[in-house]
């Protein structure tokens, strides 16, 4: 991802995301899951995942976790710095999908983020890390009750859905966004410029005005004034 897109994207919300994606024709990308603070930083970057099936009884023992190539720890050793790591956990939050030690060596690591449709344990502590977590609900018990890590940097399905390795991931005090790896220039570049324009609107509405001929702008009189306005706040 380019550095000016990922700047960009930290600087929009995901509302602003869903519309302009919306516009090209993309309903389903929104992850309704929320951030562990809201004091965390927006997340901005490239997937990871990890997918999940159901436990079985034979396969996910404590001792599983000896294995170095056990996926989930695995893949907490190489997610890349700046990409997002995605778990699929099928929606289930019976069980965490991680705790706060892989959590804070992904943080160590220079990961940009963690999602996951399930439930993250250890939730109080990894809300202090000032650190982008996203999930369902809180889940104290391990994964291995119910989650079979099975595949790393694989298409899945989060939070209903589907997220391909390298698409990019950008989350706010709302939820998270989806964002094809492959519009994501344009996306970010449409959305900043919206996000220029919508503070405008709310700093002239918040001083009184309507919204009839400006949001949207359908008044031609309003143009020179936002202009200005751009021109006096830089932007």
């Amino acid at each position: 991802m380019k550095e000016a897109t990922r700047a960009k994207l930290a600087e929009v919300s995901t509302a602003t995301l869903t519309t302009v994606l919306f516009k090209r024709g993309f309903r389903n990308v929104f992850l309704s899951l929320s951030p562990l603070s809201m004091d965390a930083p927006r997340m901005v970057g490239p997937a990871y995942t990890l997918r999940t099936i159901p436990a079985r009884e034979d396969l996910d023992v404590l001792d599983a976790f000896k294995d170095p190539e056990h996926p989930q720890r695995k893949g907490v050793e190489e997610c890349p710095p700046g990409a997002v790591f995605v778990i699929d956990s099928r929606g289930d939050a019976r069980a965490a999908s991680a705790g706060g030690i892989l959590i804070t060596r992904l943080k160590a690591r220079g990961v940009a983020g963690a999602v996951t449709d399930g439930g993250f344990r250890d939730s109080p502590e990894m809300a202090e890390l000032d650190w982008p977590t996203y999930h369902a609900t809180p889940s104290a018990p391990t994964n291995l009750i119910h989650h079979h890590c099975v595949d790393l940097n694989v298409p899945v399905a989060c939070a209903g859905v589907g997220v391909h390795p390298g698409d990019i991931m950008v989350g706010d005090g709302e939820g998270v966004v989806c964002i094809p790896a492959n519009i994501a220039d344009e996306v970010a570049d449409e959305a900043f410029e919206q996000t220029v324009f919508e503070d405008f609107v709310q700093e002239r509405v918040a001083d009184g005005h309507t919204i009839r001929g400006l949001y949207p702008m359908t008044d031609p009189a309003n143009k020179p004034i936002y202009e200005a306005w751009r021109k006096a706040n830089g932007r």
